[in-house]
Parts: structure tokens; C-alpha cells; sequence
């Protein structure tokens, strides 16, 4: 009966309340008369706002006696008492000193500045950005905004055609730390294996997060260790959600390249709810759709069917008449079979993805306040591997695949996050107390393949379980700060303390028994293959569920020493459970010579402990080299192979020390300027040493009769492991230049131009790390040019462009607007292993992308946005290969003498280098927006 009668009371108070709200219009003008579209309008001590719509119209439903708050970029926020009014114009004065975007990101100070007002340089790209071009995903929104990050898609790589490996600087995917919200986010478990950029490194997966969850991107470009741990060497990437209280909108968007391939379907959904004016609720929703791409030539392998090697000519055949009977005995079988050259695909790998994401925010009374955010995605994808041809039967089972066949890696990544937190202030300071939870998931299947080594029968199976890898991260954090004002001599002081607790676990689970077993079969008594081709399961000695602690406690302090002087200084100690501790500290200060002009510089020391998956990673993988498939065994750095000298059984080891931490010395000074109103520059230069870099070796190859022995009966032709083999210095410099102008009533002009130079140099070997049981000339080759040689050292220092410079304007009209964007995207270098093949390096020209988007936004509700990412179907430098470098090669077609995979040790599969922008070339895109 009582809630009978508390219900309709309950309707009447909800129905008063409502009708108690006015609602307000307006319009947010500049002094000169400009409309100010996107700028933010709030209902001061509430979550009740709107943004204004690109005339700078508004309208919102507020109580009666209500403050708004109207605050947009480069103009100083005003505060506009409603009283009885229902219409309101308001005009904001442009102001120097909130230029640029307001930032928390390299700071734990209790207020944020504009990144011309921090001690170290900071990127932010807002939401209009992240959704004004052609790309869809993290990763890639990020390495066309932001010239120091560089990411592109791989091909025929295992696991990293699904997750894009990542740079900051120059330097490697685990040497820059990711935050959401200001927490740690986890590492993806993937550790990249195979011959590609962040080759042994462990990076994030940006992909998993929504793009309609993000209200902006703030990257720190500058060595952060002492303030939030390992990892940040090169610097952070830090991604605020969005914390809207009201409204929805959706995107769809559809895609595709002018060679019909890479359709891109996109869907996603935010939405704001307001709760009850004491907090609000976030959701995001999207779902992407990728095509794969495809820019393989035809195979012109000598012999399908009757080659070795790989398809080259046998031994036996000495001279140019017998290769060209061979050559026509094999086109005969080639038209006979219906053997179709095309049969390799070379491009991005198809994927499908499903996230959400949610931010919430609740003030519960008495000064609390929780708030919650979290997300969960699930990604399929699948990609090739390389081709087994019909003249290869020991990789095959011919009664199965008479024509060979293209073996494809499916893979299912799920990706979990969670951060719930609590804030209070407890005698002025403010206390925040958090748990941050993340865990990732990477599930392999392999399907169109074989084990050769078993049995020829009919229920051979063709598709495989390969097992799978995961890793799991909790992070608990308690800080505490406050701001200072007029205390003694300084203009104010922040402070901030806290501690850290970490938790890491990394699991690697085994293949189904076909997967990897072997079956005993021969072929005209030789052995076959192990394993399910393209990618052998794991192993149940490959098995591996491993964690380690982290204890951790900072200081940081921020003061205006005076009016001009800005300093900040921070320290950090960490102690991990597996291999000891590290202090790290920073020192960084801005100095305004005049008020538009000032300079800035910081100093310190970080480091990067080795990741789980580096430390325990185990697998054995096929691989081709010069064509012809290896089964290479990754050995983890505890293993006796790697670490000991002689091993129980009196087997000689590589000698090779444990993994410590990376250590880091970061210098960097830097100019910021500001001109009139509108105009910003920052030109920072920096220098990062690391030591005791990480990197995973070369391949040992049996040929070495030492090698031979320590691999003794394993199944194996070729091993790699990691080790802290090399110490580096990279160099660079960044330069960005905004302006904007205002040119009339309804239009106004956006120009940026930015750019990094970057360069990135191996000084020195660690011996400890380089030598084979002390003797570096052991066996018939030197092994410590195998533990690092030339295409790693070329892939560390220039697999990735040294340079990048970005050009970008946007004009608005009224409900129109055009935006152009040309990134120049500087050379990549490739070198052969082997220095005697030398003349097999490459340089790969810089190369200008240009981007192209037209947008009319026809009512508040509607929008509409039509495109193209390089729109003028540039593409990379071809591989080249010298046919004088082939011994089986009689006769070459120069038309058809393009070829290669990155490393230079598959010739005849790849035609352009992936690394600098890929290689798909024109894309063309429109993407429609509703607004409600």
C-alpha cells in the first residue's frame, strides 16, 4: 500500500520539477562578431550543458536563477547569470593566455594549464579532429595528427597484422605508456616476433577503444618515468573519454580503396545521460567492419611443381638448356592443373570489431565522489600467410592440396578494462583512491592449412586450434594533492604524493594436439613439417602462466616560483618482485622571457622493466627465409639454451645474462611563442639514452657448428631470444604552428603545420649480452653480429620515417567546411643481414600523403561528410632486387624483378615497404552524423 502511494507522488514531484526548468537560446559570438561553433555552454554546478552548433547557436533547459557557463579554445570563459532572461548573447574575448588547449596530462598539479604553459610539450586532438578524416582507429587517427607518433599496418606477420605496432619519437611500441582517464592501461599480449618495426617489443592495442568514446587525445612528448612508472621513456599517450550529461549522437560511415578492396564499414553510438544533476553516465558503442587489401603481383616462381628451394631450379640443373626444359616441362603441369600465379595475398588483414565503453561520474554526498569507467571489445581478423607450393611436399600433403595451398591465421582478441575510483578532500588535500583492471586476450586459429607430418588419411584435419595468449594487469593507486596559494615567497605550489601497487600475469595457453605434434610421416624418407603450417600451436612446454608485483611511491611538486618562473620537479620508486628496483626523477621548469615568448626545459632519468611476455615467451613459428620455410624456435631468456653455459646435462648455452630494466636519460629545451591572438608556436628539442636496451636477436641458424650443438635434437632449424644487447641515443626535434583566423561573420580559417626529426643511433654492444660462453668467435662465424646484425640495427635506427611534417587547414563557411591535410613522410631504410649482400639495402623516399574532406552540416541534427586519404594514390618505392644476386636465376624479366618481404628474405612475395603509410594507396569515404 505504502509504495502504491509513494508512486504517483513520486510522478507528481518528477512532473514539478520539470516544469519548474526554462529554456534558454542563444548564440556564442566573438568580439568580432564570429559565430563560435562547438563551444561549450553549462549550467554552472551541474552537468546540465550543450555545445553550440555551427552557427554558435544553442539551446538548453535550465532552472530558474541559473549561471551559465560559456568557455571555448583561445577565449576566456565567462560566467552569464540567466535571471529572467530566455534569450542570451554572448560575445568571449579572446585571451593569450588560454590559447591553446588546457591539459593534465605530465603534470599531477591540481589545475590544468594550455599547452603553451607547461613545462614539456603536449599534442591535443580533440574529437572534431579524431573524426574529421578518413581513418577510423586509434592508431592511424594519431599518426596523421601527430607527426612524433607513427603506426602502420603489417602484412604476413602473425599476430602484428592484427595489432598495429606503435612509435613515439623514434623509439619502440613498450617505450611509450598509455593512460585512460590519467590511469595505466595494460599492455596488449602480444610480443612482436617476426621482421617487423617494434620487432620484440610488447605494445597497447589503441584499437580496442571506441573513437565516439574519446573526448580528447593529450600526448606528452617528453620522458615521464618519474611520474607514472615504467614505460614512459619516449613519452605518454593519455585518453580522456567523454563526459557528456546529455544528448546522442551516431556515425555511419562507409569506405573503400579505387581498387575496390579495404571496404570499411563503421557504426557507432555516444550517448549522455544526466544523473539527476549529480553526476552523468557515458556510453559508447561501435562496430567496424575491414576489409582486407591485396597488392601481390603474379608469383613468377622458375618451377611450381617440379622446383627445390622453394621453387628454384635444383642443383642438377647446370645449365641455361636444362633450366629451360625444366621450365616448360613445369608451365605444362602449371596450365594442366590450372595452378593460378595469383596466390599470395599482400595487404591489411580483415578484421571485425565490437567495443563499448562507458564513463561514468556520481557526487554521493558529503564530499564524495566515485566515478566508473570501463570497456570490453571483441575483434576478429584474418590474414594470410605465405603460399606452399606444390614442389614444396614436405609441407605439405599433396593427396590433400595437389596445387598447393594459402594457408590463413584467424585471430579473436578480446580486450576487458575496468577503473572505479573514489575522491574525497580530507583537510585540503584531494584524495583519490582507484583500481584499474585490464586484461587482454589473443586466440589463434589456423584453417585452410595442414600438419604435414601426419598421416594422409580422410579426416585429416585442415583447420586448427593454435592456443592462445593473455595478459592480465590490476593497478591500485592512493594519491593525494594540493594547491598552494601565496605561500611565502612562491606565487603557489601543488603538491602531490601517492603510491602505487601493480599486479601482472601472462599466460600463454597450448594448441589442440594436432596443432603442433608430430606425426612421424616421411616423404621419400625425408621428415615433414611439425605443426599446422603458417603458424604451429603451442606447445605444452611453450605453456606459461607467470605474475609479478610492483610496489611503487612518487612525489611531485609544481610552483610558480614568480610571475615568469614555473618549475617542476618529481620523483619516483619502484621495487618489482622479479628483478629489484629503480628510482627515477625529473626536473623540468618555463621561463617567460615576455609574456608571448618564454622558454622551457626538462631533465631526467626513467626506465622500462621488461615485460612478462619478454621474459617468458617460448614458441616455435615458421618462418621463410630466401624463400624456404624454418621452423624458428623463440626461447625465453630463462631458458638453459640462453642463459647457461652448460645446462644439467652438460649442453652448452648461449651465456646470455637475465633481463633487467632499460634505463633512460631524457634531456630536453624547447621555445613557445604566441603572436596577436590566435597564433602559437612550440619548437622542442630532445635527447633520449637508453641503456641496456632490449631487443629479441637475429636468427642462429644450425650452419654456426656451435649452435648446432646446443640445439642438439630439437626439432628446430634456427633460434632467437632476448636480451639487453644494445645501448642507443635518439635525437630529434618538434615543431608546431597554429593559427587561427577569423574572416568574416560565418567563416574562419584553421592552420597548423608540424614536424618531427628524429634520429635514432646504436652506440654500443653489452658484451654480456654478445658473446657465446665468453668466445665471440665461436664456431665458424662471429656470434655477436648475429645477436644484432645489420637488418636489426637498420630496422631499430630506420625502419621507422625519421622525419614528418604535417600541413593542415580548415576553412568553415556557414554550414560548410573543407579541410586538407598532406603529411610528408620521411625515408625508411632497409639492409640485408649478410654485409656480402650489401648491395641489396634500400632507401625508401619521403613520400607526401594527401588527405581531402568536405562537410555540410545541414541542421543541428544532421551532417553529412564526404572524403578521401590520399587522394592522389601515392604509393611507397618499390623493392628492388639485383637478379646478379641470385645464382638460380638464368633469366630475369626487369619488369618482374620487384620483390622482397622487409627483411630481404623473400624475395618474389612483396612489392612495397609497409612501414612508412602502407601500401592500399587512394581511399575515398563519407561518413554521416546525427546529432539528437
Amino acid at each position: 500500500m505504502r509504495k502504491t502511494l509513494l508512486t504517483p507522488l513520486f510522478v507528481v514531484a518528477a512532473l514539478a520539477a520539470h516544469a519548474q526548468k526554462i529554456t534558454v537560446t542563444g548564440r556564442v559570438l566573438s568580439t568580432t562578431g564570429e559565430a563560435q561553433p562547438g563551444a561549450t555552454v553549462l549550467e554552472r554546478g551541474t552537468t546540465n550543458g550543450t555545445a553550440t552548433s555551427a552557427d554558435g547557436d544553442f539551446t538548453l533547459a535550465v532552472t530558474p536563477g541559473a549561471t551559465l557557463t560559456i568557455s571555448a579554445i583561445g577565449f576566456a570563459t565567462q560566467q552569464i547569470a540567466v535571471g529572467s532572461r530566455t534569450r542570451i548573447e554572448v560575445r568571449l574575448a579572446a585571451s593569450a593566455t588560454d590559447i591553446g588547449d588546457v591539459v593534465v596530462t605530465g603534470s599531477r598539479a591540481a589545475e590544468g594549464r594550455s599547452n603553451i604553459l607547461t613545462t614539456a610539450p603536449v599534442d591535443v586532438i580533440s574529437a572534431r579532429e579524431i573524426k574529421a578524416f578518413a581513418q577510423t582507429d586509434v592508431s592511424q587517427v594519431l599518426t596523421y595528427a601527430a607527426p612524433s607518433f607513427q603506426s602502420s599496418r603489417q602484412s604476413i606477420s602473425d599476430g602484428t597484422d592484427f595489432v598495429d605496432p606503435a612509435s613515439l619519437r623514434g623509439l619502440g611500441p613498450d617505450q611509450v605508456l598509455v593512460l585512460v582517464n590519467g590511469k595505466r592501461r595494460h599492455t596488449s599480449s602480444l610480443v612482436n616476433i617476426n621482421g617487423t618495426v617494434g620487432r620484440g617489443s610488447v605494445g597497447t592495442d589503441l584499437n580496442v577503444i571506441p573513437t565516439a568514446s574519446i573526448k580528447r587525445i593529450e600526448v606528452l612528448r617528453d620522458g615521464a618515468a618519474a611520474l607514472y612508472g615504467s614505460d614512459a621513456i619516449a613519452g605518454v599517450i593519455n585518453i580522456q573519454l567523454k563526459d557528456d550529461s546529455t544528448g546522442v549522437t551516431s556515425t555511419g560511415y562507409y569506405g573503400q580503396t579505387t581498387q575496390s578492396d579495404g571496404k570499411t564499414e563503421q557504426a557507432d553510438i555516444n550517448i549522455g545521460i544526466g544523473l539527476n544533476k549529480r553526476g552523468f553516465l557515458d556510453l559508447s558503442g561501435q562496430f567496424i567492419n575491414r576489409g582486407y587489401t591485396n597488392r601481390a603481383f603474379t608469383d613468377t616462381t622458375p618451377l611450381v611443381y617440379l622446383g627445390a628451394n622453394g621453387g628454384n631450379y635444383p642443383a642438377t640443373a647446370t645449365t641455361e638448356q636444362s633450366r629451360r626444359d625444366l621450365r616448360a616441362q613445369d608451365d605444362a603441369l602449371v596450365a594442366a592443373n590450372g595452378f593460378d600465379r595469383n596466390d599470395l595475398r599482400v595487404g591489411q588483414s580483415a578484421s571485425r570489431n565490437y567495443g563499448g565503453y562507458l564513463n561514468a561520474g556520481y557526487r554521493l554526498g558529503m564530499g564524495y565522489e566515485v566515478y566508473l569507467s570501463g570497456g570490453a571489445s571483441y575483434r576478429t581478423g584474418r590474414g594470410s600467410g605465405f603460399n606452399r607450393l606444390p614442389s614444396q611436399p614436405t609441407q605439405s600433403d599433396l593427396q590433400l592440396f595437389g596445387n598447393g595451398f594459402l594457408p590463413f591465421i584467424n585471430t579473436t582478441i578480446y580486450d576487458q578494462s575496468a577503473i572505479l575510483g573514489l575522491r574525497k578532500s580530507f583537510g585540503g588535500f584531494a584524495a583519490d583512491l582507484s583500481n584499474t583492471f585490464g586484461r587482454n586476450e589473443l586466440a589463434y586459429n589456423v584453417d585452410g592449412s595442414v600438419n604435414a607430418s601426419l598421416p594422409t588419411n580422410p579426416l585429416n584435419p585442415t583447420s586448427f586450434y593454435a592456443g592462445r595468449l593473455a595478459f592480465l594487469q590490476n593497478t591500485t593507486n592512493l594519491g593525494f594533492s594540493r594547491r598552494f596559494t601565496d605561500l611565502g615567497p612562491l606565487a603557489t605550489l601543488n603538491v602531490a604524493f601517492g603510491g602505487e601497487f601493480r599486479v601482472d600475469n601472462f599466460q600463454i595457453g597450448r594448441g589442440e594436439y594436432a596443432s603442433y605434434i608430430n606425426g612421424g610421416r616421411l616423404y621419400n624418407g625425408a621428415p615433414t613439417a611439425s605443426g599446422s603450417q603458417v603458424f604451429p600451436g603451442y606447445q605444452p612446454q611453450d605453456e606459461v602462466n607467470k605474475s609479478r608485483t610492483n610496489l611503487a611511491g612518487y612525489v611531485d611538486l609544481e610552483s610558480d616560483l614568480t610571475e615568469k618562473l614555473l618549475v617542476h620537479a618529481a620523483g619516483r620508486a619502484e621495487r618489482y618482485s622479479d628483478f629489484g628496483g629503480n628510482v627515477s626523477g625529473q626536473l623540468g621548469a618555463r621561463f617567460s622571457i615576455i609574456d608571448a615568448l618564454a622558454l622551457r626545459g626538462s631533465i631526467g632519468n626513467g626506465f622500462r622493466a621488461p615485460s612478462l611476455q619478454q621474459r617468458y615467451f617460448t614458441n616455435t613459428s615458421t618462418q621463410f627465409v630466401s624463400g624456404v620455410a624454418n621452423q624458428v624456435l623463440t626461447v625465453n631468456n630463462d631458458n638453459p639454451i640462453v642463459r647457461n653455459s652448460y645446462d644439467a646435462t652438460g649442453q652448452r648455452g648461449f651465456g646470455v645474462e637475465p633481463l633487467k630494466q632499460e634505463k633512460s636519460a631524457n634531456y630536453s629545451i624547447g621555445l613557445t611563442a604566441s603572436a596577436g591572438r590566435q597564433f602559437t608556436l612550440t619548437v622542442d628539442a630532445y635527447q633520449i639514452d637508453i641503456r641496456d636496451r632490449i631487443v629479441l636477436s637475429a636468427q642462429f641458424t644450425r650452419t654456426n657448428p656451435l649452435v648446432n650443438t646446443i640445439l642438439g635434437t630439437l626439432p628446430v632449424s634456427r633460434v632467437q631470444f632476448f636480451a639487453n644487447a644494445v645501448n642507443t641515443r635518439t635525437q630529434g626535434i618538434d615543431i608546431v604552428a597554429n593559427e587561427r583566423i577569423p574572416l568574416g561573420e560565418k567563416s574562419r580559417l584553421l592552420l597548423t603545420a608540424a614536424a618531427n626529426f628524429n634520429k635514432t643511433e646504436v652506440r654500443s654492444f653489452n658484451s654480456s649480452s654478445s658473446t657465446v660462453n665468453g668466445d665471440q668467435t665461436a664456431g665458424t662465424s662471429n656470434l655477436q653480429n648475429t645477436l644484432f646484425d645489420r637488418a636489426q640495427r637498420t630496422r631499430l635506427e630506420s625502419g621507422n620515417p625519421r622525419s614528418k611534417i604535417n600541413l593542415a587547414a580548415a576553412y568553415t563557411y556557414g554550414i560548410f567546411s573543407i579541410e586538407a591535410r598532406s603529411v610528408r613522410f620521411g625515408e625508411v631504410k632497409t639492409a640485408d643481414a649478410d654485409p656480402a649482400r650489401a648491395n641489396l639495402d634500400q632507401t625508401f623516399s619521403a613520400k607526401w600523403i594527401s588527405d581531402l574532406t568536405i562537410s555540410a552540416q545541414f541542421t543541428k541534427q544532421l551532417g553529412l561528410t564526404v572524403g578521401a586519404n590520399n587522394i592522389f594514390n601515392v604509393y611507397p618505392d618499390k623493392i628492388y632486387v639485383d637478379p646478379r644476386n641470385n645464382a638460380n636465376n638464368f633469366s630475369v624479366d626487369p619488369n618482374l624483378s620487384y620483390s622482397s618481404s622487409l627483411d630481404n628474405s623473400n624475395r618474389g612475395r612483396f612489392l612495397y615497404n609497409a612501414n612508412q603509410f602502407g601500401f592500399n594507396g587512394a581511399y575515398y569515404f563519407t561518413r554521416l552524423n546525427i546529432t539528437l
